[in-house]
């Protein structure tokens, strides 16, 4: 019955004279969102709507699927349109929807009608009186419930007629690409997707760079991150995965510096080549799951440590998150169980007994001249031989 799908956002509405551009970046995402879907499908904006049409033969569950992955999205009505051809037509075409998606009668019901076109000959009021008095009279085990009703049944009326009483609910946020862009560093873990995911809902595009440090890691670790990368992506868009080769980098700092600073030095080079690739790449900001106090390196004292080494800023959206809340949204969003695979990461497989949780940066610094002799062109050869990786959810 559903060719088409009215699309209501939050905060774009309040967006003012730049509302236009959010919009349109909130067209382009849905446009994306449903390419993966099978079937042809128009996206166009009318006077504050957005609607997704489909043009042919459509899986309907999927295509509903795909556009609650689209941040900027609160809401999404399955619409039935109809032409303008007098009122009697209207409530005709009111009765066969409502005999088609309710078939149990049993309900209570209230009619809400917006006349955005001001030619249209009847009133808001006139419309939700008129309609009423048909349904009772058409089907009288139905009754009225202005306060609660079962059945909220919308009638807008536009250029097309669109009536629809169903809104599924959407994510929230905004528009992937009207924040700017930023480098990711995901590990095969549990929080630094979740991290992707927090700040893409701000409308921030990702990039994202991993650490493999083969062979302490194997390769179905590093398929563990391009797996938890395309889950991601199905929410942030495409994602350009930088594979960082960090074995001779780690053996080094292991062999050269005291093993309870291995995590923050190491730490530190990391984030200094992801930065590399961030400012290559035109990100503004690097992107971390840390949470405060989740683990050594996670510290205030070891955050400010580590951060010390970039020039651009450090987000981190799970900073006040407890780890039950950062798994309880790896779960919805379906990172979880590929986070949970037991592959390691470069990071546990060199983790010291006891490690430092309040390092000190001048001792820290003091440790790391130790590496005068090898580490620049250790983080060259690192840099040179990146492989990146598309992935597209």
């Amino acid at each position: 019955m559903f060719k088409a799908f009215l699309i209501k956002y939050g905060e774009i509405g309040v967006k003012g004279k730049n509302k236009h551009l959010f919009e349109d970046a909130l067209v382009r995402q849905i446009r994306y969102a449903l390419s993966k879907v099978e079937g042809e499908f128009k996206v166009s904006k009318e006077q504050g709507r957005i609607y997704a049409e489909a043009l042919s033969n459509f899986d309907y569950d999927e295509a509903v699927e795909a556009i609650k992955r689209v941040f900027g999205i609160i809401g999404i009505c399955p619409v039935v349109q109809v032409e303008d051809n007098g009122f009697e037509d209207l409530a005709n075409k009111v009765i066969e929807y409502v005999d088609a998606v309710y078939p149990d009668k049993n309900i209570t019901f209230k009619v809400n009608a917006r006349r955005a076109r001001k030619d249209y000959p009847l009133e808001s009021m006139e419309i939700n009186r008129e309609i009423g008095h048909i349904l009772l009279e058409r089907f009288p085990e139905m009754s009225v419930d202005v306060h609660n009703p079962e059945l909220m049944l919308n009638i807008e009326v536009r250029q097309q007629i669109n009536i629809y009483s169903t809104e599924i609910k959407g994510l929230g946020g905004m528009p992937v690409g009207t924040g700017g862009k930023a480098m990711l560093l995901l590990s095969g873990g549990i929080d630094s997707p979740v991290a992707g995911y927090m700040i893409a809902k701000r409308g921030v595009e990702l990039e994202a760079t991993y650490f493999h440090a083969p062979p302490y890691t194997s390769e179905r670790a590093k398929q563990k991150v391009v797996d938890l990368a395309r889950v991601v992506s199905k929410y942030a868009g495409p994602i350009n995965l930088n594979v960082v080769n960090f074995t001779d980098i780690q053996l080094y700092i292991y062999e050269q510096c005291p093993h309870d600073e291995l995590t923050i030095i190491m730490k530190r080079y990391m984030y200094k080549i992801a930065e590399h690739f961030a400012k290559q790449n035109g990100a503004l900001g690097l992107v971390t799951g840390e949470s405060i106090g989740q683990v050594s390196s996670q510290t205030m004292y070891s955050m400010q440590v580590i951060n010390e080494v970039c020039t651009l800023p450090a987000y981190r959206p799970l900073i006040a998150f407890d780890k039950q809340d950062i798994i309880d949204i790896a779960e919805k969003i379906g990172t979880y169980e590929i986070s949970i695979q037991p592959f390691e990461d470069c990071c546990t497989t060199f983790v010291a007994k006891h490690p430092v949780t309040k390092p000190n940066l001048n001792v820290i610094k003091r440790s790391e001249s130790k590496l005068n002799e090898k580490i620049d062109e250790l983080v060259k050869t690192a840099i040179e031989t990146v492989e990146v990786i598309r992935v597209e959810g």
